[in-house]
């Protein structure tokens, strides 16, 4: 069991940046690929970024890509989410989670991922 704890979230101006933290404990991320999602008010939970367990490939959702960046240290067990230029429409709570690095599905599928964070709020609001 690895267990996920996400920080840095906030209240931020359109324009404006965040750095987002996970933060793991119990095993190794780099048993890992590992994701960031978000969920709105009343919208479904839906996939931001990912990187594969060595850094060796990534993936974003066209809504982030350009403004987002994914990266990670794995021995920091640590995994980060730059968000640049943030809009109101980011807004959401923002979720890290994991799954194991044999997974060779999408990275942007939710239900292959087994170990979620609680979750860190992110609010872009003048």
């Amino acid at each position: 069991q690895v267990l996920l704890v996400e920080s840095g979230g906030g209240l931020v101006q359109p324009g404006g940046s965040l750095r987002l933290s996970c933060a793991a404990s119990g095993r190794a991320i780099r048993a890992f690929a590992m994701g960031w999602f978000r969920q709105g008010p009343g919208d479904e939970r839906e996939f931001v970024a990912a990187m594969s367990w060595d850094g060796g490939s990534t993936d974003y959702s066209d809504s982030v890509k350009g403004r987002f960046t994914i990266s990670r240290d794995n021995a920091k067990n640590t995994v980060w989410l730059q968000m640049n230029n943030l809009k109101r429409e980011d807004t959401a709570v923002y979720y890290c989670a994991a799954r194991d690095s044999w997974n060779s599905g999408p990275y942007y599928v939710t239900g292959t991922y087994e170990h979620w964070g609680q979750g860190t709020q992110v609010t872009v609001s003048s």
